[in-house]
């Protein structure tokens, strides 16, 4: 990907929002007179590439030169920065129907969608209002994915703190098998992330520890509508990246992209601190993974964006 294809101006970019929508609404006027034009409207990603890159919508400025961006604006920085996609970690705060238009109107791909109250509304929680509320969530994100063109919804399932392991994790399982029917009806497959909330993993051991019990909890489902969107940084800390890959095997169905030092214990930029990149290449070849990979790191304006998409291109020798 050329950097030079992606140079920028931002006079033009503020001003390519109001263009785009007017193009958008020129085509569809054209539309009862020309069979060919509806098909204008639909956005897809690249074509024949392994591994599609993209970028949370939280990362992406939401305001440039003192002019707030609109959903669609802020998608097309994302596409002007290189990325294939967007995945749409603010999906609260739209509709179905926006999640669609800003897609149409950026002809930026959204390829997935989270709502992150489930960290406050759990499927775990020994309150049925609080699950109710989760399990609305993530109905809601599943909508909007499907609406956007996209191929999946990210969830967190909850917290260990909120019971016994066996009870906590019963009933998380009963209220995603509530939601399975919805996720195969729209196509849209529910993808667990693997998070510090202290389920699947020891929380206070050292590594090296196993993809085990990650991987026992999405079989438990026998459905081919859930799986594992594989955040990489987060289990640095607790275990080998590529053995994990390789467990979860065909149920790694997206990529969440981070780095973390072990040394230091933090934080760190994709390309810094000592996450073994080199094994994280080897295992999705071993596994044949062909998806989308997200960035999840502090975001910021075109120039930010863009660095973080090369970072990625380092990442996975691409």
């Amino acid at each position: 990907m050329s950097d030079k294809h992606h140079a920028f101006n931002r006079r033009h970019f503020l001003a390519a929002g109001g263009a785009s929508v007017v193009a958008t609404a020129a085509a569809r006027a054209q539309g009862a007179e020309s069979p060919g034009a509806e098909t204008a409207s639909i956005v897809r990603p690249p074509a024949g590439k392994r591994i599609l890159l993209s970028c949370k919508l939280g990362m992406i400025a939401r305001e440039l030169d003192g002019k707030k961006l609109s959903l669609a604006e802020r998608l097309s920085l994302a596409g002007e920065a290189g990325f294939d996609g967007v995945d749409l970690d603010e999906a609260a705060s739209c509709t179905p129907e926006q999640a669609r238009q800003a897609v149409c109107e950026s002809g930026v791909f959204v390829h997935n969608a989270i709502n992150h109250a489930h960290w406050a509304q759990r499927l775990t929680s020994a309150n049925d209002e609080e699950r109710a509320r989760g399990r609305a969530n993530i109905e809601h994100c599943l909508r909007v994915s499907h609406a956007a063109g996209g191929s999946g919804v990210l969830i967190v399932v909850g917290r260990g703190d909120d019971g016994p392991a066996e009870e906590i994790e019963e009933r998380c399982r009963q209220e995603i098998k509530t939601l399975i029917p919805l996720a195969a009806a729209l196509g849209q497959p529910i993808l667990v992330e693997n998070v510090w909330n202290k389920m699947h993993y020891d929380h206070d051991a050292p590594p090296e520890q196993t993809a085990e019990a990650f991987v026992k909890f999405i079989d438990s489902f026998n459905s081919p509508w859930v799986g594992m969107y594989y955040d990489i940084g987060n289990h640095w800390k607790y275990g080998q990246p590529g053995d994990w890959i390789r467990a979860f095997g065909y149920r790694c169905v997206k990529l969440d992209v981070k780095g973390y030092s072990r040394a230091a214990s933090k934080w760190t930029e994709i390309t810094e601190g000592d996450l073994p990149w080199d094994q994280v290449r080897k295992a999705l070849d071993d596994i044949g993974f062909a998806g989308w990979a997200t960035a999840e790191v502090g975001g910021g304006d075109l120039k930010r964006l863009t660095l973080v998409r090369q970072q990625m291109q380092e990442a996975f020798g691409l």
